[in-house]
């Protein structure tokens, strides 16, 4: 076979397909990227390493300037990631795939590629996620549960720690002021907490007996049907507070939450975690997260 004349001619048709049919350019570009990363693997092992540089001598000079070593071996590259058991997602373009190929764990890319599909992620976005060691952070029952396909919950997807984006770099040093950088860019909040949340109110105030207590943050998840407490911790998290998030779950439950909607949840945000407090928490509503401020 003659490698070179093959990976020549792939190039050239995808050239021709994307002038002339200009909707079919995404599948075109990686159906072409795959066949020639497949035919530099078998040229690769008939050849050695060296002749991805011969090649990409050859092409630029026939073909573009872009087909230089680099993109060939990314090229081949993909051609392995596919093979390895990655889809060939058209709703991703070339340039996802880019940044996805220097990830060596293919359960992350997997992941990553997951979520570019439900949340239509662009490549600046899906850098971003990647960037703050979003996959990294997921605990790793929710990782076994992506690997093996099973349904997640609700609190499968808050990562651990939340990334706050703190842009005054000042000291965070009340629960006022950690929830006022949360409101400067509750999206973006939104988004780490997961999957389907969104904004009811801050300082939400309820009447227990004849006190009127304030939830630092009333969330709702439209995807899994239910409220969601946030609470605010600038210190360690501490047994007290377990109490009293318990009771602000139940008088959600009693006084908001219809029949037809699941049990409220409960997130406690804390400067640091304490693990032996939660391994005595009776309640799987209520979880601990740590924040990080960038």
């Amino acid at each position: 076979m003659n490698y070179y004349t093959e990976i020549k001619n792939e190039l050239i048709n995808n050239e021709i397909t994307k002038k002339v049919k200009d909707y079919s350019k995404n599948k075109s570009d990686l159906t072409t990227y795959y066949n020639v990363g497949k035919l530099l693997s078998a040229a690769g092992k008939h050849y050695g390493e060296g002749i991805i540089k011969n090649f990409s001598l050859k092409l630029i000079n026939e073909v573009g300037k872009k087909y230089n070593t680099t993109t060939l071996k990314r090229m081949r590259q993909f051609y392995w990631l596919i093979e390895k058991g990655a889809p060939m997602a058209h709703q991703l373009t070339w340039s996802h795939y880019s940044e996805l190929l220097p990830l060596k764990d293919i359960n992350k890319i997997l992941y990553y590629i997951q979520m570019c599909i439900t949340y239509n992620l662009s490549k600046r976005e899906l850098r971003e996620r990647i960037k703050n060691k979003e996959y990294e952070r997921l605990d790793d029952a929710t990782k076994d549960k992506l690997i093996n396909e099973a349904s997640p919950v609700v609190t499968n997807f808050i990562k651990n720690p939340i990334i706050i984006k703190n842009p005054t770099n000042k000291e965070i040093i009340s629960e006022k002021v950690l929830q006022k950088v949360i409101l400067e860019d509750i999206p973006s909040f939104l988004k780490e907490l997961g999957n389907g949340f969104s904004f009811i109110g801050n300082e939400y105030k309820i009447k227990i007996s004849n006190r009127y207590n304030y939830i630092d943050l009333l969330l709702y998840n439209i995807e899994f049907n239910c409220y969601v407490v946030v609470e605010l911790k600038v210190t360690e998290l501490k047994k007290e507070h377990i109490g009293q998030i318990e009771v602000y779950m139940n008088y959600i439950d009693k006084h908001l939450r219809k029949p037809t909607q699941d049990k409220t949840i409960d997130i406690i945000i804390c400067k640091k975690d304490n693990k032996f407090i939660m391994e005595y928490c009776s309640d799987s509503r209520i979880l601990a997260r740590e924040y990080l401020e960038i």
